[in-house]
């Protein structure tokens, strides 16, 4: 079929594909909800209104037709699948389109790991545009598997499904014009480039701005997202797994601004993902907390189609690929059936049309160090040491000086005032990196848990009790080839294989959510607290989100942007 075809159609002189007959339109562009028809041809919508025929036509009549959601930031290895398996998660929910920034996978294989994601997403039934890494790595206080400068991304500029620049970690050097930040902002400086700058405030954000930076998605408060709105950032408000940022930033929320906010995940666990929903869970909860309900879709997809230029996305209208949602209530957001393309593919939380399976694809060994040479002793070289403090429902941390227990001439994790050891150990290249510090906030009252997903750099990182459990978590990880551990003493509790750069699994979601769910409850039995220790892991080595944080060089004081020492 061609435009020709869809011309015809769009003037009633041949039949059309699909006809919904007499369904509430949701108009996101008129700002409007009333009765239409809604004509289908080759993959469009091609009109809206009454007189026209189709080879299939569907009574769709008191229920309501919205745009199909679109995830504004995503990291699709966050839910440890391969894409056409994440695609299986959120399709069901309504999230027909996602802007995903692969830089998990980049951090660890390079160019190659974007491009095997590119490979991946091909011909499925999911929009999966991309955002080519910033920061990999993220900055130079941590090793990552690979560096990206702006030459090695220019390739990607030739590829249609990659949008533009993804967040722009080193928010720091960015603000103070570092060469190598600038030339990847001047190469991608007539696409979308996003940011992520927490708690930047004052002159440094103006110059953050300055500099190009059109988004947001690390806002916490009110008032950080007001100041950074403010100054022409579009608001990406996310609802994670981990960071929860949803019912802090509603009150932002007004008739007159929404238009610049976007609802994102960022990163959500398969469990989530499959129970809860993505954007659509997103939409419940902001209806359900006095949203208008045609605010809130527009924030779930059309203005986030308008950030990124997809002029044939978010909205039902002619022209406009006919990505659409059936929903009985909009008060109750929970799609009957989504349609990609004007084709059925999921209906009543199932898909109907499966993601075509994905090539085998072999990326190598990305775990690779030296178990023989592993110490994880912390020799006191003072009373007193830093402690990493964990903030519930948050990424950001707590920076604490705390009385060292020492054991032996050793300091050593104190379960009386939940204060772990916490070893952040260089898996790429042997290089024989670790770094040394303590964590609380845990919980863990014997054992260990570890696991090869530790943003950004993805090194392995491992908290527990004693060294004798770490050091079986760590070893049952290396003989996986990466992945997620739990141990006690010499036993191996659980794991999880991630064969794909130790951060991903080809299995079904449904089974990999399953052996997930068993990693959890063995974390819990071991005496963890928290809803999901290991993500909350992934990110205590993240050194661009604030205060203390540690990679495989040593602590990272984030508000200096230095590395500091564990004593002090």
């Amino acid at each position: 079929m061609s435009i020709v075809d869809r011309l015809a159609a769009a003037r009633g002189e041949i039949r059309a594909d699909l006809v919904l007959r007499g369904g509430n339109l949701v108009n996101v562009v008129s700002g409007e909800i009333y009765r239409s028809d809604i004509v289908i041809h080759d993959r469009h919508v091609v009109a809206l209104g009454p007189g026209y025929r189709g080879r299939r036509e569907l009574d769709v009549s008191g229920k309501y037709v919205t745009p199909g959601l679109i995830d504004a930031h995503v990291h699709i290895e966050s839910s440890l699948a391969t894409p056409p398996q994440f695609a299986r998660a959120v399709l069901p929910h309504g999230v027909t389109t996602v802007i995903a920034d692969p830089h998990e996978i980049a951090n660890v294989l390079g160019l190659e790991g974007i491009r095997f994601m590119l490979r991946q997403a091909k011909h499925g039934p999911l929009n999966i545009f991309v955002m080519a890494s910033s920061c990999v790595p993220a900055t130079d206080m941590e090793s990552s598997g690979a560096r990206l400068e702006a030459e090695d991304l220019a390739p990607l500029l030739e590829n249609p499904w990659v949008l533009g620049l993804a967040e722009l970690m080193n928010y720091p050097g960015v603000a103070l014009g570092d060469e190598g930040m600038l030339d990847k902002i001047s190469l991608f400086r007539h696409m979308a480039l996003d940011g992520h700058a927490p708690d930047m405030t004052g002159a440094m954000l103006n110059a953050y701005v300055t500099a190009g930076v059109q988004s947001e998605h690390e806002c916490t408060s009110v008032a950080e997202a007001r100041e950074k709105l403010r100054l022409g950032m579009t608001i990406f408000v996310r609802e994670g797994t981990t960071t929860r940022n949803l019912k802090p930033l509603l009150p932002l929320i007004t008739a007159q601004n929404h238009g610049a906010i976007c609802f994102c995940t960022d990163d959500r666990i398969p469990a989530d993902l499959i129970d809860q929903g993505s954007i659509d869970h997103m939409l419940r909860v902001a209806i359900a907390e006095g949203i208008e309900p045609i605010m809130a879709i527009r924030m779930g997809s059309y203005n986030t189609a308008r950030h990124f230029g997809l002029r044939k996305h978010g909205a039902v209208a002619p022209g406009k690929y006919a990505d659409l949602l059936i929903v009985h209530d909009l008060h109750d957001f929970r799609p009957e059936q989504v349609y990609r393309g004007g084709a059925l593919v999921a209906r009543d939380g199932a898909m109907v049309l499966e993601p075509a399976q994905s090539s085998r694809e072999s990326v190598g060994s990305t775990v690779n160090l030296d178990l023989s040479t592993l110490d994880l002793r912390v020799p006191a070289a003072g009373e007193r040491i830093r402690v990493i403090e964990t903030v519930t429902d948050q990424v950001v941390t707590e920076h604490l000086i705390a009385p060292a227990r020492v054991v032996a001439g050793c300091v050593e994790s104190d379960i009386q005032r939940d204060i772990l050891k916490f070893a952040m150990v260089e898996r790429h290249r042997a290089s024989g990196n670790v770094g040394l510090g303590f964590i609380k906030g845990f919980g863990l009252r014997k054992g260990a848990i570890a696991g090869t997903v530790a943003h950004d750099h993805h090194n392995l990182a491992v908290i527990g009790v004693d060294d004798a459990s770490m050091r079986t978590a760590v070893r049952a990880i290396v003989e996986m080839g990466g992945g997620l551990a739990l141990a006690d003493g010499e036993n191996v509790l659980a794991r999880l294989p991630l064969p794909i750069a130790g951060l991903m699994s080809e299995k079904p979601i449904d089974a990999l959510r399953k052996d997930y769910d068993q990693l959890i409850a063995v974390a819990r039995a071991l005496g963890a607290g928290m809803n999901d220790p290991f993500i909350v892991m992934s990110f205590m080595g993240l050194e661009v989100i604030p205060k203390l944080k540690l990679t495989d060089l040593g602590l990272v004081d984030v508000d200096r942007f230095e590395l500091v020492e564990l004593f002090v």
